[in-house]
């Protein structure tokens, strides 16, 4: 499967076009000359998190995802909580490297964790020359027990495998009957990502945002990849950072897209998932002036109860963790403070922090 650009309508597409650059360029403005950027950056990975799972119809809430990134679960993780916080990672992961980085074959197998050359790391391990061998195995003490387990696992590596003892399977394993529910053989996510790369490339003729948008496009197209779908959302993020359009931080391209309505995101007509695609990128924008507005309100009104204490005040802190984080529970501000969960609970309510739970076990508080 192949994505075409073909022809466009520029007619319809120049007012979105037009609206999109100039709300990312604001916000990108915005958040590179604020006092709270830092913060609003952190949190942003974290709302562009469960927008995406919520565009992908699966529901995880924000006190859940916060609690277990920063390993305080109140319950066992769900298997949709896990992927948010593979998202919140990959983010991290993109932020740390080269603008562009993702946009890469060997950045978008590294985020979805897929070896490319298996094959080569293996010659680079058994073969150290001419002549030469390699001895993983230290010929010490500990050698004839090592080389009892080696016999050990390899006579009941059959049972694992089902195709009888391990000195007559030489040929390539077959794909197990679990594996082909979850995969399916015949996709080749190589290729696909290949020709998504490839559109990358023509992408560089267009404007930032329509680019964005066609890259978009073409991964709900052509899927590249089977489990990671929503790699493809942080990929057009980081797009618009090597496009220089989004500098200061990773735009939250899924909050904008959990903004426009399925019917519009999903709608036959090309011209029409486009200018929703536009219309995304600017109600992501629009969501992170309106919350870099907050953060910055917040930290002036906490900065006045902290103002006037003793410099060795653990009130800073909890401030920077708030601005930091959607919300925050006692142990998240009394491991960062370093102090008592008792204490934490007193910076918090001399701080008067809007609390978020309203329950007795568990709560939580954040400015939202």
């Amino acid at each position: 499967m192949t994505y075409e650009v073909g022809k466009l309508n520029h007619q319809t597409l120049l007012g979105p076009i037009a609206a999109a650059e100039d709300a990312l360029a604001r916000l990108d403005e915005r958040v590179a000359r604020s006092e709270v950027g830092a913060g609003f950056t952190e949190r942003a990975d974290f709302f562009d998190s469960v927008s995406s799972m919520w565009v992908a119809g699966e529901l995880v809430h924000l006190e859940d995802l916060v609690l277990h990134d920063a390993q305080m679960d109140i319950r066992a993780p769900s298997h949709e909580l896990v992927i948010a916080h593979r998202i919140v990672r990959a983010r991290r992961r993109v932020s740390r490297n080269d603008p562009g980085w993702a946009v890469s074959r060997s950045g978008i197998m590294a985020l979805a964790g897929v070896s490319e050359e298996p094959a080569a790391e293996t010659e680079s391990i058994d073969g150290g020359g001419e002549g030469e061998e390699l001895d993983l195995v230290d010929h010490g003490v500990l050698s004839p027990e090592l080389t009892e387990i080696d016999e050990v696992l390899a006579r009941t590596k059959w049972l694992v495998d089902g195709n009888g003892p391990a000195e007559a399977r030489k040929q390539e394993p077959e794909l197990s009957v679990g594996e082909l529910l979850i995969r399916d053989p015949d996709w080749d996510e190589g290729e696909r990502i290949g020709e998504w790369l490839e559109l990358v490339k023509k992408a560089e003729a267009f404007p930032a945002t329509l680019a964005a948008a066609l890259l978009w496009e073409a991964w709900e197209q052509l899927e590249p990849l089977q489990r990671q779908h929503w790699l493809g959302q942080v990929l057009v993020s980081d797009f618009l950072r090597s496009r220089g359009k989004v500098r200061s931080h990773l735009l939250t391209y899924a909050v904008g897209l959990r903004d426009i309505p399925r019917e519009r995101r999903r709608a036959r007509d090309r011209t029409t998932r486009l200018v929703a695609f536009l219309d995304a990128l600017s109600s992501a924008a629009a969501a992170g002036m309106k919350d870099i507005d907050r953060l910055t309100l917040a930290k002036r009104q906490l900065d006045r109860k902290a103002a006037g204490r003793r410099t060795t005040s653990s009130l800073p802190v909890a401030i920077d963790l708030l601005l930091s984080r959607p919300i925050v529970s006692a142990h998240m501000v009394a491991r960062a403070a370093r102090i008592t969960p008792r204490g934490a609970l007193n910076l918090i309510g001399e701080l008067c922090v809007r609390e978020m739970t309203g329950r007795g076990r568990y709560r939580a508080w954040g400015i939202l």
